[in-house]
């Protein structure tokens, strides 16, 4: 007769519901965080409006869009990745005060809460994907399969709903954890108090060196301290930066041949380079500033549109403008520009830069520049103007 030992059962762990122990995720850490996140977010909101209308004007709007100041542009959308970057920070630390709810049980207490929740989600993850994606844009990589610009804007006006939302839901709690002297900021632990003002410092501080070592690529004063950024304002040919590079583009010194300028209007006629240097020229130091948050002044000289566009037949003042680059592809490859900028003494078809020869990275043999337009709209390479 064979006897068999009984096998040992495996004894598996009670599955419990996570315990956290942590004093700090508390509506008073939520609310003094969320304070800054959501100041964050409107900056965003406000400065990405004026970069979406900068670059992608109604009609209505196309002849009244101002050129001043000239570092306009510059300055809102450097701070628009400024912020951006620094909200990264804010919403890491808000999530981490507010996880813990995350996993309350039951999950749905009622209608009103499943709401709630589904109105946390959205916003959750409509910032998550609003601030990453902003980011890889910074550095120029798109793993996805959908145009940034767009939708960039559509969901920013989601987060901004969102935001909005979670205010008006959250007000009670809002209200009583305004302040250290307010009702439920008051019924928390007071020894939490210098630990929550350590946490805060260290956000704070994250902050600082986020700002430090990235705003340097737009606020050049701090160009020494610019180590994290994608871009430094003095490295590229001719010290400038560069986003499209001619190879990118499809451009090259051999394509260009004969190159000559079209210029088409009621009184359509062609000028070679060496006809467009033999015009008055002018001088501007303009900032070429990017939606990456980049911005660097330089000094360019070349002939103005508005006479480029007068002798067409164009009527000054009234006469907008198309350009069209000999870049292969690309969204920008035709560009508009409102009659206000085309008639702005500032606004040249540039031959030089830093009274150098355009290189072929900066758009030789002619490109445009103009005061307080978004980088992409400097048209590089250009071959074709049209008066509209």
């Amino acid at each position: 007769m064979t006897f068999r030992m009984p096998r040992p059962r495996l004894a598996l762990p009670a599955v419990r519901p996570p315990a956290f122990r942590g004093r700090l995720h508390d509506a008073r850490t939520a609310t003094t965080v969320g304070r800054w996140l959501g100041l964050a977010f409107a900056v965003c909101f406000a400065t990405g409006l004026v970069s979406h209308y900068l670059q992608r004007p109604p009609d209505w709007l196309a002849d009244r869009l101002p050129g001043r100041p000239v570092w306009g542009y510059a300055f809102t959308q450097g701070l628009h990745v400024a912020t951006g970057l620094a909200a990264i920070v804010l919403l890491l630390v808000k999530l981490w005060g507010v996880y813990p709810r995350l996993f309350v049980w039951p999950p749905v207490r009622s209608v009103r809460h499943a709401l709630e929740r589904l109105s946390v989600a959205v916003l959750v993850a409509a910032a998550v994907f609003e601030l990453f994606t902003g980011l890889l844009n910074i550095v120029e990589w798109y793993p996805w399969p959908f145009s940034f610009v767009p939708v960039h804007f559509a969901v920013a006006w989601v987060a901004t709903g969102s935001i909005l939302l979670h205010i008006a839901v959250k007000a009670p709690d809002i209200r009583d954890h305004w302040g250290r002297r307010s009702t439920g900021t008051r019924a928390l632990p007071a020894e939490d108090a210098v630990d929550r003002r350590s946490l805060l410092l260290a956000t704070g501080g994250a902050i600082g060196v986020v700002t430090l070592t990235t705003v340097g690529q737009s606020f050049t004063p701090l160009k020494a301290f610019d180590l994290l950024a994608p871009r430094h304002p003095d490295h590229g040919p001719q010290g400038l930066p560069v986003n499209r590079t001619a190879a990118a583009a499809g451009v090259s010194a051999g394509r260009l041949g004969e190159w000559r300028l079209d210029v088409v209007g009621p009184r359509p006629y062609a000028l070679t380079l060496a006809e467009l240097r033999a015009m008055p020229q002018a001088g501007v130091r303009l900032p070429i500033a990017c939606v990456e948050g980049w911005s660097v002044d330089a000094d360019w000289g070349g002939v103005r549109v508005r006479e480029l566009l007068a002798r067409a037949g164009g009527r000054p003042g009234t006469a907008a403008l198309r350009v069209t680059s000999l870049e292969v592809g690309g969204a920008y490859r035709v560009m508009e520009m409102g009659a206000g900028y085309a008639d702005d003494p500032l606004t040249l078809l540039a031959l030089t830069l830093n009274g150098q020869p355009l290189s072929l990275d900066h758009g030789f043999p002619a490109r445009i520049i103009a005061p307080g337009r978004p980088g992409v709209l400097q048209t590089k390479w250009v071959h074709r103007l049209e008066v509209l």
